[in-house]
């Protein structure tokens, strides 16, 4: 036990002791941060799997979502060949026409022109899908549109002169025509 203390007294021997036990904390540290940068490693990929299996799912839907509203957009177009199509679409774009005219410069035959090819140039976007269509908000929310109002309008507005063989302008023709739900 003698030789043990004297041996163990020595300054080499303390700095050795020494020496070895800073070694040993740095390599378990060093191990410790291994294993640390290992899991950030497992969890960096999985993060970018998780995000590549989303971003592939947010492609296809869009793609998806791209041949929808080209099948729609044909279907529109289809729909917009039939003849009683054509008809409501005449007669939306002149009742939007009307009620421009009456709003701007009433008995002006250019202001009339210019409302009219504006009613027509709105309802093209509206089938093009650049616009959210007005009648679609007028029938979610039950408002009064303008197709309502304008016959009574255009009838208070005709004199009594006029007989009942002359031909009907497209705004008193219009409660007669039901446009089809779509």
């Amino acid at each position: 036990m003698d030789t043990v203390l004297k041996f163990f007294s020595q300054p080499f021997v303390w700095g050795l002791c020494l020496g070895l036990l800073f070694f040993l904390l740095s390599v378990w540290g060093h191990f410790k941060t291994k294993r640390e940068f290992r899991r950030y490693r497992r969890h960096l990929s999985d993060k970018l799997e998780l995000e590549a299996r989303q971003y592939e799912l947010v492609r296809k839907e869009k793609e998806v979502l791209a041949k929808e509203n080209e099948n729609l957009r044909l279907r529109i177009g289809q729909l917009s060949e039939k003849p009683d199509q054509k008809l409501t679409r005449d007669l939306e774009i002149f009742t939007r026409a009307e009620k421009r005219m009456m709003i701007q410069a009433p008995g002006f035959a250019g202001a009339w022109e210019s409302a009219k090819a504006a009613a027509v140039d709105e309802l093209t976007a509206e089938d093009q899908g650049r616009s959210l269509p007005k009648r679609l908000f007028s029938r979610i929310f039950g408002a009064s549109s303008t197709r309502d109002a304008l016959p009574q309008d255009a009838s208070a507005s005709s004199t009594p002169s006029q007989s009942s063989d002359a031909t009907v302008s497209p705004a008193d023709s219009q409660p007669q025509i039901q446009p089809e739900s779509r």
